[in-house]
């Protein structure tokens, strides 16, 4: 009777076991170089983002100061009449200065949650407080500043329709201060449409 060979053979799972692992050593670096490459322009983000705010600061503190400074008085007076300007005078433009020197306080506050961004630029959280708390700060420049750019438009040009005179060819100083503020709101609020679109990509995943 013929005897029975036998052959084991120990060398293939070995090499399999060895593929298998390369091959998640691999994937595993993968994932790595992926995690530190968005990382690398979520960086560049936060970083744009952060120089954005204190461009705003500047240009919303100016914007609020100039159309708080806006007055002119003129030359001429009578006994009992005094010709002057002021933004005072005008419930728009303070709530035009209300609502810009909220915007700044905002914008200052918000630059702590910018800088966790930027040195954790993988974080969602202060991303999405940044995205959230923005978009609403945006609705309340951009009324503002629509506001009072009306009132601006009626003090250069009047309305014949409802016999508004324009006051821009005597108080000539108090209407180029008060569509300066206007310009300057104007251009904050594109900046605030800026960082939100950032704050949006930065919320991408891969």
């Amino acid at each position: 009777m013929a005897k029975e060979s036998t052959t084991i053979d120990i060398g293939e799972p070995s090499t399999v076991t060895k593929s298998s692992s390369h091959v998640a050593v691999d994937e595993k670096k993968k994932g790595f170089v992926a995690a530190a490459a968005g990382g690398g322009y979520k960086r560049g983000l936060t970083i744009f983002d952060f120089l954005l705010r204190l461009a705003a600061i500047g240009i919303t503190i100016g914007a609020s100061s100039v159309m708080f400074t806006a007055e002119e008085t003129l030359p001429f007076f009578t006994q009992f009449l005094q010709f002057q300007a002021g933004y005072d005078d005008f419930p728009t433009f303070q709530f035009f200065v209300i609502s810009i020197a909220i915007v700044a306080s905002y914008l200052v506050l918000s630059l702590p949650f910018s800088i966790v961004s930027i040195v954790r630029p993988l974080a969602v959280v202060p991303r999405l407080i940044l995205l959230i708390s923005d978009t609403v700060v945006l609705t309340l420049t951009t009324a503002a500043a629509a506001a009072a750019a009306a009132i601006v438009y009626l003090a250069h040009n009047g309305n014949a329709n409802t016999n508004w005179l324009p006051i821009c060819q005597q108080f000539g100083d108090f209407c180029q201060a008060t569509s300066t503020a206007v310009v300057a709101a104007s251009i904050s609020v594109v900046f605030f449409v800026l960082l939100i679109v950032i704050s949006a990509i930065a919320l991408k995943r891969h």
